[in-house]
């Protein structure tokens, strides 16, 4: 979680909302990202996605069972398909996310086979977002 937290870091950085995600394979990150929403004028940016994107890359394949996805920040709904489409094995998720979060729709859209665990470092992943929401206001 420590390397999705500088990805973070990375994000907000760049002005964008301070979330990072890594993806680990055999004990090495495979895939790596942060927000890029406004950089790339593209919606589906998310720091999830990149990090899937590359992952999928590196491993030449569209399915990461055997893959962990660590992400500052509760999965959106779109990021949630995403993993349920990749087939991660894991995503382990630091702060709740309770207006857009995948759980605010249904914990089903990861699907069965991905096992979800959050609260990692969950205070520091927030403290991050409360802090560029601090400065846009």
């Amino acid at each position: 979680m420590r390397k999705a937290l500088d990805e973070a870091a990375a994000a907000l950085e760049e002005d964008e909302i301070p979330i990072g995600a890594v993806v680990v394979h055999n004990q090495k990150i495979i895939g790596k990202g942060h927000n890029q929403t406004e950089r790339l004028k593209d919606v589906t940016a998310h720091a999830e996605m990149v990090a899937i994107t590359a992952a999928s890359s590196y491993l030449d394949s569209k399915f990461l069972e055997e893959c962990t996805l660590y992400v500052t920040v509760e999965p959106c709904c779109m990021c949630a398909g995403a993993v349920k489409w990749a087939r991660l094995g894991r995503v382990v998720y630091g702060a709740t996310e309770p207006k857009f979060g995948y759980q605010t729709v249904s914990p089903a859209i990861v699907g069965v086979k991905t096992k979800m665990e959050g609260g990692l470092l969950a205070e520091e992943c927030a403290l991050l977002m409360k802090a560029f929401f601090a400065s846009k206001r």
